[in-house]
């Protein structure tokens, strides 16, 4: 049924619901626009001082109208949330009023004014910590801290008396030279500053004596107050708060072994630290001699002179420290030379970083070579080398450049093994700071057989036949392969060919066949790399797998899962570029992952392995493997290819270096510990293509 009377309902409702809108927009747009005064400060406040206003929306505020009606319309600032203004000298107690456009908003809390403070003087004008500062002025009764340069705040409960005209306070050990302030203490302070500068005593140090001075020994300083000084401090060193005695005009200090040449400064209460007028000079040692001259490596010297217990490190040639040995005066003291010293002048460091240099080189003594036992030998077998103090000698250098270790070293004699390879012609024996001395006379190397092998693969794997071509072969009864595998397959055998399978059992990496004849005699081949890959025998000892143990930098190639070069399915490292000069492959350091803490200074038990598959001929330059640590920064370079002209291995191998074989500067790696820097592998020193895997870096017990 039609009801004409909804229509109506309706058309109220929607004209109630239109006003409550516009009465909601209404109280949204004030709430928007309207000034609120919320605090004003300070109150009691100083005529010709500053109020603070904080407000809403006080950008609508034309003036601000201040008791007994003195209208002000100039602002210091003037934002939505704060006024300031100058307080009038008119002004007295009473309410404030904002005027606005909608009208004016009264405070409820009065402005109370506060009668003026004045500071008018203050006396002595110079003062010490400790002396008594009279303030005067009036209002001072007001008065609840006086505050020195630096913000040294004394407080009225500390004040040694308090009156409307006069405060005295004694001046504290902190205070520092500037204006002096007082303030009220209220939440929106009063604060008065002094026109005049109050000057603070602070201690000077005019003479120092004596000058030059020694570590360890008294200084005295004369100067003017320097019963203030809290501290001396010495350039280089941390201040010295200790003294032998202190008065006014005297200091006695003791100087900091570790003292600087430079100024001393004179530390108040206050911080303020006062350099001396003149500088402090350190003493040094002063060399007289040094004996024996020459000296043998390892043996001990015995220095003379005058403040040798200045010394605190003894550096010989080649910058190598020697020990200083215990029961040193300051006129004569022992140290022990270097085995790796070399020649050369002998620094002498001081703990104040003095440097005095010795006014002769330290000569050092040197191997003699007298005689070789047998004079003639065959490859392999051992010989003595006669003489002076070969107990110097760590290795022999044959003619045709083969280098070995000794085996045994003593002052008159050193043996050594023969290399294959060696040469008839002069020895050279080499000390531990790489020194050489070689003999005046020639070493005769003497040959099994009238065989001569005059061609042969470089490399081959086990399983291979191989031809060995040469001269009178037949002489040749075993073919024995590296590892002591003797052949048991053989193709051809003729004077001048002999057709043989290489073992399976036979040693991977660059070794030597040995041939042995039917009289029983050994002939060595030229060397040869028989190629395959070791085990890894120790996982814990591997530092790059590229299977977590990775590259941080490095500047070519990367990390690689081909299954037709992996090695055993997982991944390995690829580089594959012309390179020239130094090319980084992959590197880290060695908090990282390095075993070095698992081997420490067992170096000569130890060798480094890696496994490589070179996949195209390399001709040049090499692979300088890098150990850098605290001891040194360790190389030794892998370049088989320097001598046949180029190298591929067409197929994984393992390589083999002996840790002993990494050097800086001719000196080995002491503790594998101490490999706290970087270490890894980089091209360098020529220019090859160079395509290779290679996977396991690894050390490995010998």
């Amino acid at each position: 049924m039609y009801r004409p009377y909804n229509i109506f309902i309706y058309l109220l409702a929607a004209f109630l619901a239109f006003a409550l809108l516009l009465g909601s927009c209404k109280k949204d747009d004030e709430a928007k626009t309207t000034v609120e005064l919320l605090s004003f400060g300070p109150s009691p406040a100083l005529r010709g001082g500053e109020l603070r206003i904080i407000g809403t929306n006080l950008g609508r505020v034309s003036a601000v109208v201040l008791p007994d009606n003195v209208n002000v319309t100039t602002f210091t600032t003037h934002t939505e949330e704060l006024i300031t203004l100058a307080i009038p000298e008119a002004t007295v107690e009473g309410h404030i009023i904002l005027k606005t456009p909608d009208g004016e908003v009264r405070s409820i809390s009065m402005l109370t004014i506060s009668e003026p403070i004045v500071l008018a003087s203050f006396s002595p004008d110079t003062v010490r910590s400790g002396d008594v500062l009279a303030i005067e002025g009036d209002y001072l009764n007001l008065i609840r801290a006086v505050i020195f340069s630096s913000d040294v705040s004394v407080g009225d409960t500390l004040f040694l008396s308090q009156s409307k005209e006069k405060i005295e306070v004694k001046v504290p050990d902190a205070a520092q030279t500037g204006p002096i302030a007082l303030s009220n203490g209220e939440e929106m302070p009063i604060v008065v500053l002094s026109e005049k500068t109050l000057e603070v005593t602070v201690p000077k140090a005019l003479q120092l004596s004596p000058n030059p001075v020694k570590a360890g020994t008294v200084l005295t300083i004369q100067g003017t107050d320097l019963d203030l000084a809290r501290q001396v401090g010495f350039e280089g060193t941390n201040p010295v708060t200790a003294f032998v005695s202190q008065s006014a005009d005297k200091i006695e200090v003791m100087v900091p072994a570790d003292a600087h040449d430079g100024n001393i400064l004179l530390i108040p209460g206050s911080f303020v630290e006062v350099p001396s007028a003149v500088e402090l000079i350190m003493m040094v040692p002063e060399i007289a001699s040094i004996a024996p001259n020459p000296v043998k490596n390892g043996e001990n010297v015995t220095v003379t002179g005058v403040n040798l217990d200045l010394i605190t490190r003894v550096v010989f040639g080649g910058n190598k420290a020697g020990a200083i040995l215990g029961g040193g005066t300051a006129t004569e003291i022992r140290v022990k030379v270097p085995v790796s010293a070399t020649e050369g002048l002998v620094t002498f460091r001081t703990a104040a970083e003095k440097e005095v240099l010795s006014t002769q080189v330290l000569q050092l003594v040197q191997p003699v070579i007298t005689s070789i036992t047998p004079p003639e030998a065959r490859f392999g077998e051992e010989i003595t080398i006669e003489g002076e103090d070969l107990d110097l000698v760590r290795s022999v250098i044959f003619s045709g450049g083969l280098e070995v270790a000794v085996n045994n070293a003593l002052p008159g004699e050193a043996t050594v093994n023969v290399p294959i390879g060696a040469l008839t012609g002069p020895i050279a024996v080499v000390t531990s700071n790489g020194s050489q001395v070689s003999s005046a006379f020639d070493f005769n190397i003497l040959l099994s057989t009238n065989a001569v092998i005059s061609s042969m693969p470089a490399m081959a794997a086990p399983g291979d036949m191989i031809d060995i071509v040469g001269e009178h072969l037949d002489e040749l009864n075993e073919v024995i392969f590296p590892g002591e595998v003797p052949a048991t397959m053989f193709g051809m055998k003729t004077a001048t060919l002999i057709q043989v399978f290489v073992p399976m059992g036979t040693a991977t990496g660059i070794g030597n066949i040995k041939f042995i004849t039917f009289d029983g005699e050994e002939f060595f081949s030229p060397p040869i790399n028989i190629q395959g890959v070791d085990p890894v025998a120790d996982p814990s000892l591997v530092f790059f797998n590229f299977d977590g143990l990775d590259s941080w930098w490095g500047d070519t190639g990367g990390i690689e899962n081909d299954p037709a070069l992996s090695l055993d399915g997982s991944n390995y490292f690829r580089a594959n570029a012309d390179l020239s000069g130094w090319t980084g492959f992959f590197w880290r350091n060695g908090a990282n992952n390095f075993p070095g803490a698992a081997i420490g200074t067992n170096i000569s038990d130890y060798v480094l392995k890696f496994d490589i598959n070179v996949l195209e001929p390399i001709t040049g330059g090499e692979f300088s493997w890098r150990l850098k640590g605290a001891d040194g920064d360790f190389w030794r370079a892998w370049k088989p290819w320097s001598e046949t002209g180029s190298y591929m291995t067409n197929g994984w191998v393992t390589v083999t270096i002996p840790l002993n074989e990494f050097l800086d500067g001719g000196n080995p790696i002491p503790d594998l510990n101490n490999i706290s820097e970087d270490f890894g592998v980089a091209f360098n020193n020529g220019d090859s293509h160079v395509n290779v895997c290679i996977d396991n870096v690894r050390f490995e017990e010998r």
